[in-house]
């Protein structure tokens, strides 16, 4: 049973450009984004989330945790709505697709989560972007989990950190 959660971030600490992740990512990065979806039972993300990156198409069920009632992704048959905490969500989550959770929320939920102890691994890149928004100390957050390790694939820096 593992929740991972996954963030990229620019050089500057910035988690959107132009209000979208994708401005942020890299060749390398998203490739291993991509991959890592392939291997879960769910995904979690926030309504922001939902209304701002292209999640019309997942491999396995989403979950939006929203306030609003109103499904951002109507074309995705995977998608839910529910109005909970992503804590709670995990916990539903968990039970009706199976132990295996990724978060793709933003830095909010995130940062929620890691703060709640409810994140077993984190695998957060770092990208030369700069000059974006949403900035978040990404140190602290690596610093909250016991186990660190790095790898550089081309210009892109991947931590893998868990308890």
């Amino acid at each position: 049973m593992s929740t991972i959660a996954t963030l990229v971030v620019g050089q500057d600490g910035s988690t959107t450009k132009d209000a979208t992740s994708k401005n942020v990512s890299s060749v390398a990065d998203r490739a291993l984004f991509l991959a890592r979806r392939r291997n879960v039972d769910v995904i979690i993300i926030g309504g922001n989330t939902a209304r701002n990156e292209p999640y019309s198409f997942t491999p396995v069920p989403l979950i939006v945790c929203s306030r609003s009632s109103t499904n951002p992704l109507p074309k995705n048959e995977k998608a839910h709505v529910w109005n909970c905490s992503p804590g709670k969500a995990i916990d539903q989550a968990r039970t009706l697709f199976g132990h295996n959770i990724l978060i793709e929320g933003g830095v909010q939920m995130i940062m929620e989560l890691v703060d709640n102890q409810r994140i077993d691994q984190l695998e957060l890149s770092r990208t030369q972007v700069t000059g974006g928004e949403n900035l978040i100390d990404w140190q602290y957050l690596l610093s909250q989990f016991k186990n660190i390790e790095m790898k550089q694939i081309e210009d892109t820096q991947f931590f893998s950190a868990s308890n």
